[in-house]
């Protein structure tokens, strides 16, 4: 197995074969965006928030950092009634808020009520090293009467509209879409992507090159997994609204399903790996010394087409796919399919039959 690239190489390593969605803010019909607003105090953001009715730890938000004198500046603000920016919630579909632009505005409130911060405002005796506890009535009453205003995306709001609001509202580090649909689609799915992803035959047949900050390994076998429950017929052009089905329909399977999809995955990648080595789900021929980037078309058809059967025939075989495989590498139709417009619905669909056609040609029925 090859050495562990460090982050910042993976960072900076291309994937090739991704056809990024670019469609304007007109594609949405104005009444379907399903944004509404509401007015909070901070007393009752901190008690729903306990009560666990707002999600503060989503995988793809980054780890509480705010320095203390930071957070102290926010609790001074609030005493002083100096208006805050509006905060940024998607409502889940068991009706959760999941905080999308704000997570550090709320953690300090939780932290400072909670007694758990000790401001630092050198300059106001009356403020600088004190807790909640040690605020007078009158302050402690001005800080959780504090009305905070939210703009929340509601739960029925289109998958993509949900995903360019995010894009568009959040303050901080800039939010891929994985990170996104983890942050919409938490549950067994997202947990089943996170497994996955950290598990020593992935890293092996991806060459460890997807990054881990930005969920690209998560994207990955997300991937994987829509293209393997949902099918291409239920494809559509989108594909982001093709990967949040996948997730979707996962977190409504059964534990026993999602094992069952899990063993499919790991045989896929022992097969991929078995077969090309360091060279998987990258564009290569026979000899070459040198990788290529990975390859996410090339990932979507050989990942899913080789799920399906054992083992020891893809072992047994396996001069015989190689070839089959480089031939159509060769192709450049089939290259043009995973290299350009790759989401274009005439293209997936043309890739994932002539890899079909290849895999049956040398495997047969051999299908488990």
């Amino acid at each position: 197995m090859e050495a562990q690239l460090s982050e910042q190489q993976i960072d900076n390593e291309e994937i090739e074969g991704l056809d990024l969605n670019d469609a304007s803010w007109g594609d949405y019909p104005i009444d379907d965006l399903l944004i509404r607003n509401e007015n909070r105090t901070i007393h009752d953001v901190i008690r729903r928030i306990h009560q666990g009715n707002y999600v503060m730890d989503p995988d793809f938000q980054r780890d509480f950092i705010w320095p203390e004198d930071k957070q102290s500046k926010l609790i001074e603000s609030v005493i002083m009634r100096i208006p805050l920016p509006v905060f940024y919630m998607a409502e889940d579909d068991k009706g959760r808020m999941v905080v999308v632009d704000g997570l550090q505005r709320l953690s300090t409130f939780k932290q400072f009520v909670g007694d758990n911060l000790k401001l630092q405002l050198p300059g106001r005796d009356e403020l600088d090293g004190k807790k909640f506890s040690d605020l007078s009535s009158k302050l402690q009453n001005r800080i959780e009467d504090c009305n905070l205003i939210f703009y929340i995306i509601d739960s029925k709001a289109p998958e993509r509209a949900c995903l360019d609001i995010f894009e568009r509202v959040n303050s901080g580090e800039p939010l891929t879409r994985q990170q996104m649909r983890n942050c919409l689609f938490m549950g067994p799915a997202t947990l089943f992507l996170k497994d996955e992803a950290q598990t020593e035959v992935f890293l092996k047949a991806t060459g460890r090159s997807l990054n881990r900050k930005t969920m690209r390994d998560k994207e990955f076998v997300n991937r994987f997994c829509a293209f393997r429950l949902l099918g291409l017929d239920k494809y559509r052009g989108d594909m982001d609204v093709f990967l949040a089905e996948g997730l979707r329909q996962m977190n409504r399977m059964e534990e026993s399903e999602l094992s069952r999809l899990s063993v499919e995955f790991r045989r896929s990648l022992v097969n991929n790996f078995r077969l090309f080595d360091k060279h998987a789900f990258r564009k290569h021929g026979p000899g070459q010394v040198g990788r290529s980037v990975l390859n996410a078309s090339l990932w979507d058809v050989m990942s899913t087409g080789l799920s399906q059967y054992p083992e020891h025939i893809v072992e047994k075989y396996a001069k015989l796919l190689r070839q089959a495989m480089y031939r159509l590498l060769e192709d450049e139709e089939f290259n043009a399919a995973i290299t350009y417009g790759t989401n274009d619905t005439r293209r997936v669909k043309y890739r994932f039959e002539m890899v079909r056609k290849n895999l049956e040609g040398v495997l047969g029925a051999h299908t488990d």
